[in-house]
């Protein structure tokens, strides 16, 4: 990770960073739309990397060190790091994908879920659209709670306080968010769970990507073999969402999503604000 000093962006430098957001979002809406029984992870990569070239940008995960791909693909009890290949994705799947677009030297990097339909076993599917929908709206609770907070970490209080209300889920502590601009791991770390530390100042400038892995089960992980893939250590499936979020002096925006959050904000009663 390279880091700067200051993890708080110039107001120029936060407008430089809407186009890779969008970029971003439009690999993940390519993605989506293509997920379906028989498609393989591979071929989702291919049209991810197609809508993030299309719109002038660059897959930013090629640029780790040993990754060749353009999104994380991690299916069922995989976390994150899934390397896409020719794995075939089938009915009842619960299907995470992370992507990440650089576009004029700026970052963005957001994550989704998606299960697959299977008629034939509609309480796994239950069960899979229940976790996935948890992880989102933890997702959004943290990010309204970013749009009052004083300080960083009561994002992390507010994600698991909501999953806590919805029943016993596991929220991973291995892996968390973090600031995002010139690279795409910055400072500060974003903590999806409650700590002691209060975490640096909300204030303009601020940009992070606040990302909840969440389980059906315990939060311990295997790394397997391809030295990528994390997988849950009990077989659990899991679920994995993430947006890049910039505080600015107006308010706060998604930059990873369309309308910078409007439509999943507006029923927690928070308004986002287009950067200026």
């Amino acid at each position: 990770m390279a880091f700067r000093k200051s993890i708080y962006k110039t107001p120029a430098e936060l407008r430089l960073m809407v186009a890779p957001g969008l970029a971003t979002a439009a690999s993940l809406a390519a993605v989506r739309s293509a997920i379906r029984p028989g498609i393989t992870t591979l071929e989702l990569d291919r049209l991810a990397e197609e809508a993030i070239r299309s719109l002038g940008g660059v897959p930013n995960f090629m640029k780790e060190p040993g990754y060749h791909h353009t999104i994380c693909s991690s299916v069922n009890d995989e976390v994150v790091h899934g390397i896409p290949g020719a794995r075939l994705l089938e009915a009842g799947d619960v299907v995470s994908i992370d992507s990440g677009a650089e576009l004029g030297g700026w970052n963005g990097d957001a994550a989704l879920t998606v299960v697959i339909p299977d008629p034939s076993r509609p309480d796994i599917v239950r069960e899979r659209e229940t976790l996935a929908r948890v992880t989102e709206q933890s997702l959004w609770h943290g990010i309204a709670a970013l749009a009052s907070a004083r300080h960083l970490n009561e994002v992390g209080a507010a994600i698991e306080d909501y999953i806590a209300s919805q029943g016993e889920y596991g929220i991973l502590e291995d892996y968390v968010g973090h600031g995002i601009g010139r690279s795409m791991h910055e400072e500060p770390p974003v903590f999806n769970y409650r700590v002691r530390d209060r975490g640096p100042q909300v204030k303009p400038g601020l940009v992070v990507a606040i990302e909840p892995m969440v389980t059906l089960g315990g939060i311990d992980t295997v790394t397997r073999g391809d030295e990528w893939t994390v997988a849950t250590s009990d077989g659990s499936a899991a679920a994995h969402w993430e947006h890049s979020v910039a505080v600015h002096a107006g308010g706060i925006w998604v930059l990873t999503a369309e309308d910078g959050g409007a439509a999943a904000l507006r029923p927690l009663g928070v308004v986002p604000v287009p950067i200026p």
